[in-house]
């Protein structure tokens, strides 16, 4: 199992300053998410051979590992111009992983378009969910392919107002692309979107289960869904949080014991966003915490 790191809250330090940090918080492993100077958000990535020789001899010299890289690109967009670019920078992120050495990487179904052009969430409207998916599927055609010649495995997460954001029909999509290199993400944190019944949900998608993102949030549907009070009344906005463990309402027991018992033995990433202003901290409990955890539902071998 590889234990990593999601370092968001560390982007302020430079790639070159990172192994370092993410060595000192306990970890060997870093899931790479988007920044600035690497895999950007929604554009092409600001990656260039002097960067990668310098981002992965800092890596060696702190003996630190990528377990995943994590570009987001609107694949899933309706609109063919935006959708044509994002696959694009898809092609170009799985060479970079390919150049990197790293042999997996992550990502979300989608939101769709830009928000100028329009709007996939589905919590609103949903008048573009189908569309998007159809949109999706066209990118996966282009991309699976090259996914299976580079060896390179893609591990897909449903998200809060994605056209896609609960396991079902989630895993079921994923099975239906029927590719070894094309697996599910189950990010605790959005537990409570999934659904309800944490251990049903991982045994449902066992089978294709190989990245899970730690982090706790709160039930936004629990106490008569008075968990939140959004204003003004009757706002479509919804929450859920990236917290540290304990600190929500996930049920840590049922979660690492299930996993435990369906064998998972994948990649395990603290994806905690909330403490910035104690980042160091977070990181350091959450290395901890999920080691208890491995440690009493696998055993310390």
């Amino acid at each position: 199992m590889k234990i990593a790191l999601d370092p968001f809250m560390h982007r302020h330090l430079s790639l070159e300053e990172l192994p370092r940090k993410v060595r000192e918080l306990g970890y060997d492993w870093i899931e790479m998410s988007p920044r600035g100077d690497f895999l950007e958000w929604f554009k092409a990535p600001r990656v260039f051979p002097e960067r990668i020789r310098a981002f992965k001899q800092a890596l060696a010299a702190e003996n630190v590992r990528i377990a995943s890289l994590l570009p987001m690109y609107r694949w899933a967009s309706n609109d063919e111009a935006e959708r044509q670019a994002a696959v694009r920078h898809w092609k170009r992120a799985i060479e970079i992983a390919v150049e990197m050495e790293v042999d997996t990487m992550n990502s979300e179904f989608g939101r769709g378009p830009h928000p100028d052009k329009g709007s996939c969430y589905c919590c609103h409207t949903g008048s573009m969910i189908e569309a998007c998916e159809d949109a999706w599927w066209r990118s996966m055609e282009e991309i699976v392919p090259i996914l299976e010649r580079e060896k390179v495995t893609l591990h897909i997460e449903p998200h809060p107002e994605d056209w896609c954001e609960t396991i079902q029909p989630a895993v079921d999509i994923i099975r239906t692309v029927n590719s070894p290199r094309v697996k599910f993400l189950y990010c605790a944190p959005h537990t409570f979107y999934f659904g309800d019944d944490t251990v049903a949900m991982l045994r449902e998608c066992a089978d294709v289960l190989a990245h899970v993102h730690v982090g706790d949030t709160f039930n936004h549907k629990a106490s008569s869904g008075l968990r939140y009070i959004l204003n003004p009344p009757g706002t479509q906005a919804r929450v859920h949080q990236h917290l540290n463990i304990g600190q929500g309402e996930v049920p840590w027991d049922d979660f690492f014991r299930t996993l435990a018992e369906v064998g998972f033995d994948g990649i395990m990433t603290a994806c905690v966003f909330a403490w910035e202003d104690k980042a160091d901290q977070s990181g350091t409990f959450m290395r901890a915490e999920m080691q208890r955890y491995v440690d009493q539902y696998w055993g310390t071998k």
